[in-house]
């Protein structure tokens, strides 16, 4: 399979995303600050924290903005709107909203890895308006209907 090319410019200080192994599904995002600055994410609170990332993804992908699983772990911090979608038209910069879960303030450093990018093939669909549905076993089940 080809590799997805993602275009991608950097503010001054922003470091290009990385992926942490060689099997890993997202790339990490750092913290975009300045040289030396920090955020506090105080309790219970979220922000939105930059990235200094820019990116031009082919049409038909998207980008996915999740946590960290050892933020989440360690320090309760987590993407708010998790998964974030950066769509294949946008071309601002790439920002992270951090909710901190926890009891006790987060300090965010300059460079810090602060979530991480998951690129994906999307599908557009289309929306056709029909009478009625085809019948499934499920039905019109919802929460717990299948079991806990």
């Amino acid at each position: 399979m080809d590799k997805c090319i993602i275009h991608v410019q950097l503010n001054d200080g922003a470091r290009l995303p990385v992926y942490s192994s060689g099997q890993a599904a997202g790339a990490d995002l750092c913290a975009c600050l300045g040289n030396g600055e920090t955020m506090t994410l105080e309790p219970h609170k979220w922000a939105l924290v930059p990235t200094g990332l820019r990116i031009a993804l082919p049409v038909g992908f998207e980008a996915q903005v999740r946590p960290r699983s050892g933020l989440a772990a360690k320090a309760g911090i987590s993407v708010l709107n998790s998964p974030g979608t950066i769509d294949s038209d946008y071309r601002g910069e790439v920002k992270v909203i951090l909710i901190n879960h926890s009891d006790v303030p987060f300090v965010i450093n300059d460079g810090d890895r602060i979530a991480q990018m998951v690129i994906a093939r999307h599908e557009t669909a289309s929306f056709e308006i029909v009478t009625s549905l085809d019948e499934t076993e499920r039905g019109q089940g919802g929460f717990g209907s299948t079991g806990v």
